[in-house]
């Protein structure tokens, strides 16, 4: 199976790419095969209509809080609201989010998907600090009508699927250092944050994560390092996430029960899933 892990951006170009690890798995050792840079959105439609079977994590939100859904009336399908959400502007989508926000109380501000707990995501309907919102919104319909199957959400897996994953990279990540690693200011891409991404590679050679997945990084170990966005690390760290999700697929992917209106995070709570 072709395995790929997907640093996705709600705004790509010249300065900030999609960015996709592509990998296989022997055993339990994933080996990186590529690193490709998209840098528009028609190239990254192209690629999500190659040819499967493939299946991919995904870094970006695949839904919305339930909360939020039923508070503005928002179909309670996943398809449906994906929908909804392409046929409202982002400015308009903010609106919403803020005035629902705005009508809460301090520190409570965001609702949240169950996911987003054990995974420590930020919330899908945050525009700021991560913009996440806008990646769902330019992301989510993209997944849709290119007839991508999400596992417990929307469409049945068949031998030629194409199968997505959401995929967190900052949960892997924090498994190994609290250290920040990457930065899109290239006056912060410090000494430090390499140090953290050489111990964040390190430890994924070994296999030293919850995930245990080890990792050959097959001749992009230095390009791995020298990428200060970390947009690259978090490539992989999604192609880990998607090949841990393979390895279970005959347990739907390693998700546990949850909504499929809000998704779940690949990997999220390792004991919910009784992982070992």
């Amino acid at each position: 199976m072709r395995l790929y892990g997907v640093d996705f951006t709600s705004a790509p170009g010249k300065r900030k790419a999609i960015t996709i690890a592509g990998a296989v798995l022997h055993e339990q050792t994933l080996v990186l095969q590529s690193l490709t840079a998209l840098r528009d959105f028609a190239a990254f439609d192209a690629w999500l209509m190659r040819p499967g079977p493939w299946l991919a994590g995904f870094d970006l939100p695949f839904s919305l809080p339930r909360e939020l859904v039923e508070h503005l009336g928002w179909p309670q399908d996943w398809a449906a609201l994906v929908q909804q959400l392409e046929n409202i502007s982002r400015a308009g989508m903010r609106c919403l989010f803020k005035a629902f926000c705005d009508a809460r109380p301090s520190g409570n501000k965001f609702a949240h998907r169950a996911t987003d707990i054990p995974a420590r995501s930020s919330p899908s309907m945050k525009w700021v600090n991560p913009p996440v919102a806008y990646m769902l919104h330019a992301g989510a319909p993209r997944l849709l009508r290119s007839g991508l199957v999400l596992p417990g959400m929307h469409g049945s897996v068949r031998p030629d699927s194409r199968i997505a994953l959401e995929a967190y990279p900052g949960m892997l990540a924090r498994s190994i250092t609290q250290a920040s690693y990457k930065s899109d200011d290239r006056r912060k891409q410090t000494p430090e944050r390499l140090e953290a991404r050489r111990q964040i590679i390190a430890a994924l050679e070994l296999g030293a994560t919850p995930w245990r997945i080890r990792v050959d990084c097959a001749g992009f170990r230095q390009q791995l390092l020298d990428d200060g966005s970390g947009d690259l690390l978090d490539a992989l760290l999604c192609a880990v996430l998607a090949a841990w999700g393979w390895q279970r697929r005959d347990a739907n992917y390693g998700l546990p029960a949850f909504d499929a209106l809000e998704g779940w995070i690949v990997g999220a709570g390792l004991g919910v899933v009784g992982d070992v």
